[in-house]
């Protein structure tokens, strides 16, 4: 285009623009002018924004329990011939789990245990216990029974029924542990319920496996880092400090033995120190021995096993103990972090700096959660956290549908290197990670209003907590 018809078409488009953004500015057919300068106009928030009081949330926590009593059965069956199995005391050669809408032996549900077994502490509710011991048992039982056989299931052979689906759970992930995944979040669970005194006899025997693969099975770097070798040789999984340090640390407090809280700090001493990003106070999720340089990609699920796990260690761990302060720094810090990139609909995203990514919930969840234990723990001030997840549990209670499903979770996950492989994982309601973070959110921020977060409330238009004393 020539000068002079370039000029006058830029000018049409900067007057075309400046008069858009005139009309932008004009005011309205409004409310009365006194009212709009008094602040009292209401906004339109897209979630709600007072703090949740401790019926409402007990009310979302009992729509998330109704609907996995129906959609994560307890279903014993004989694995050659499909038949179900209905009574324990009764038992062919052969048991199985039979596969449903949700499994309840893998490393997802060992965190909906958790929450559960909180959820029944906080509340006093005991459908929360009788849900998370009844499917507890039940495994224990039928991996002890398969324990008492001369010869184990050959684990190698599919674990299909035949002609074909559905599938069944063989237990082999109780017998046989070979990885992280297998053994740290069941393990947790199983260790919480024992010292909650539900049948500590039954449980120790399939505990024990998984704290052996957790201390000497697992692969490890020179310094006793856990690692995998996968996708590439010596990888540090965040995710893995979720997989290993709550049950390290509820074997502490079990037995007593400190080697297990010093195991337990020292993952989390090592995996900041080469994946915690100070500059953002946030982690990257893989970490690869010799990549330089090492990209580092935020993913929300991953900085929340980490904030979890850690959160989970200080519960526990001997307030004398020689790293106990280094571990609370770090966790002071992770929550900053984390608390600075907030969407302002009151969830993290995907990969928690990029906010054009999308909102996710499980990650969500686990911040929320966290957080408030942080507070009602004395971690954490609720002058300044408390309004963090005030917002945080109303947008994940937003996402429990009028069937109890928690939406918005981004499904499993291995590790990427590039943004677009965060970006686009898919979401479903099906999506087992946000079940137990969703219970163990809504139990600690009903502590919170019991406790520190007694007093929360709007005033002068924003959400108030009260200071609360530290502990340490």
């Amino acid at each position: 285009m020539p000068p002079l018809p370039r000029l006058i078409a830029a000018t049409i488009v900067f007057a075309s623009s400046a008069c858009s953004f005139v009309h932008a500015q004009t005011p309205s057919a409004a409310p009365d002018p006194l009212l709009i300068n008094s602040g009292r106009v209401p906004p339109a928030y897209p979630v709600p924004y007072p703090p949740a009081g401790i019926e409402e949330i007990k009310a979302v926590l009992d729509h998330v329990l109704t609907n996995l009593e129906t959609a994560s059965p307890i279903q014993v069956i004989n694995p050659e011939t499909g038949v179900p199995v209905e009574r324990l005391d009764q038992l062919p050669t052969r048991v199985a789990l039979r596969a449903g809408r949700f499994s309840i032996l893998s490393y997802e549900w060992g965190v909906t245990y958790a929450g559960m077994l909180l959820t029944a502490d906080i509340t006093g509710d005991a459908r929360y216990r009788d849900y998370a011991a009844n499917r507890i048992t039940t495994i224990a039982t039928l991996a002890q029974h398969i324990r008492a056989q001369p010869v184990l299931p050959d684990f190698s052979i599919p674990a299909t029924l035949p002609p074909g689906p559905p599938r069944f759970n063989n237990l082999r992930s109780v017998l046989r542990p070979h990885s992280l995944d297998d053994s740290g979040s069941m393990a947790a669970a199983f260790l919480k319920a024992a010292r909650a005194g539900v049948s500590p006899g039954l449980l120790r025997p399939s505990i024990d496996p998984w704290l052996e693969w957790i201390s000497r099975g697992q692969h490890r770097l020179s310094d006793g880092t856990l690692a995998r070798n996968r996708p590439l040789a010596d990888t540090l999984w965040l995710d893995d400090l979720y997989m290993s340090v709550p049950a390290l640390a509820q074997m502490g407090a079990l037995t007593g033995e400190t080697r297990y809280f010093d195991d337990a700090a020292a993952q989390m001493l090592q995996y900041a120190r080469r994946m915690f990003v100070p500059e953002k106070k946030l982690y990257m999720h893989g970490w690869v021995q010799g990549m330089e340089p090492h990209p580092a990609f935020h993913w929300g699920r991953a900085n929340g096993w980490a904030i979890v796990a850690l959160a989970e260690l200080l519960s526990v761990l001997p307030e004398d103990h020689p790293r106990s302060a280094a571990l609370l720094e770090l966790f002071r810090a992770h929550a900053a972090g984390i608390a600075a990139v907030q969407g302002t609909a009151g969830l993290w995203h995907q990969l928690l700096d990029r906010p054009a990514t999308f909102e996710e919930t499980s990650c969500s969840a686990m911040f929320t959660y966290a957080l408030a234990r942080g507070i009602n723990l004395g971690w954490l001030d609720a002058l300044a956290y408390g309004p963090v997840v005030s917002l945080g549990w109303n947008a994940v209670a937003r996402q429990v549908n009028a069937e109890g499903y928690v939406e918005g979770t981004c499904v499993g996950t291995g590790m990427g290197f590039d943004p677009m492989f965060y970006a686009h994982r898919p979401v479903s309601p099906y999506a087992a990670h946000a079940y137990g973070p969703v219970l163990l959110a809504g139990a600690e921020m009903i502590a919170l209003r019991q406790g520190a977060g007694k007093d929360a409330l709007v005033s002068d238009s924003a959400v108030q907590f009260k200071p609360s004393p530290a502990r340490f």
